[in-house]
């Protein structure tokens, strides 16, 4: 039997991308690092936000607790906006309160009813398992700081980041954070 349930997803997404990275798709700092899904060392994964809200608010999630805010920082350092469409797949489904509870998460996930981050670690062994069990991916909810329910992820297994994600337009910061429509 599948793991967990399945929700479809595809189309436009995108992703934030350091000016200096030659290859924005590329998944081997996951690899390494390990993030919210894959444990270090383990498989990469390919994070991509729903659309322009949910990068606006991965860059103001990343400046969190610090003394400054966006506008205080050298538009030329921040990220590029790296527009991608991704081929319709079944992904593993953290989206809907059916998926999360169908792999052991909160139906009021990214957080615990309390209020508390549901942390990494309880993440990564369900896309460990989604991995070993062949799914493209996950299809989640932002985690995102201000992120709403409606606010989704896609995060994109490495193995088939190179046939489900085709890049199709990368803009500087400064023609994608200020004043374009959310």
């Amino acid at each position: 039997m599948a793991y967990g349930r399945t929700i479809g997803r595809g189309g436009s997404y995108n992703r934030l991308a350091e000016p200096s990275w030659a290859d924005p798709l590329d998944t081997s700092y996951s690899e390494q690092h390990g993030e919210r899904w894959n444990p270090p060392g383990s498989f990469g994964v390919l994070y991509l936000n729903r659309d322009l809200r949910v990068a606006r608010l991965q860059v103001q999630h990343k400046l969190r607790g610090h003394p400054y805010g966006v506008e205080d920082l050298d538009e030329s350092e921040q990220h590029d906006l790296v527009d991608v469409e991704v081929a319709e797949r079944d992904w593993l489904d953290c989206v809907t309160v059916r998926g999360l509870e169908a792999v052991g998460l909160p139906a009021t996930y990214p957080r615990h009813r309390n209020g508390r981050p549901v942390r990494h670690a309880d993440c990564q062994p369900i896309g460990r398992t989604a991995f070993e069990d062949g799914r493209p991916g996950i299809a989640c909810r932002s985690a995102s700081t201000d992120a709403s329910p409606t606010d989704e992820e896609l995060g994109v297994f490495d193995r088939d980041a190179l046939t489900s994600v085709r890049m199709t337009r990368r803009q500087p910061f400064t023609e994608w954070f200020w004043g374009a429509p959310a």
